[in-house]
């Protein structure tokens, strides 16, 4: 955003939006603002059209990324930029909030990813007995131990 649209945005000037820029240089690295060329002041004063008096370029704007415009809110002494400022605060509180949150779920997911993993194996191998189990025999078992015969003597089956 251009700084004398910012300037309307805060409720300030843009002279003294500028001036407060100039004495925190160091808080507007060149990724959070920079100054437009004169040929790129020329380009938006065309297609601006006639600028109306007082709205010529006397000095080349500053253009503010969105990381310069909260560090704007936070140079400025409007009303205006100390609310911006307040809602700045509070969106990152609960951004970081809501980061934490997700942090601990997937902390919580891995733990039971890592709990369920060992069981697979080990339900696979169940049901693997279950379906052995399952199977009827080829052929009948052998009979062991005591039978009892006809006239009621018990007798001892041999094994083959």
């Amino acid at each position: 955003m251009l700084d004398r649209d910012l300037a309307a945005l805060y409720g300030v000037e843009t002279k003294n939006l500028n001036k407060a820029v100039q004495r925190n240089l160091d808080r507007f690295p060149a990724d959070f603002m920079f100054q437009l060329t004169a040929d790129e002041a020329d380009g938006l004063r065309f297609q601006f059209g006639t600028l109306k008096r007082g709205q010529h370029f006397k000095y080349l704007p500053r253009v503010f990324t969105q990381e310069g415009v909260a560090m704007l809110s936070s140079v400025l002494r409007s009303p205006r930029a100390i609310q911006v400022n307040i809602a700045i605060m509070r969106v990152f509180v609960r951004l970081r909030a809501t980061l934490a949150l997700h942090k601990e779920l997937a902390e919580k997911l891995k733990e039971l990813e890592r709990k369920i993993e060992g069981h697979d194996a080990s339900i696979r191998t169940l049901f693997d007995a279950i379906r052995q189990l399952a199977i009827p025999p080829a052929k009948p078992p052998r009979e062991i131990g005591f039978h009892v015969r006809e006239t009621g003597v018990p007798y001892r089956v041999k094994r083959k």
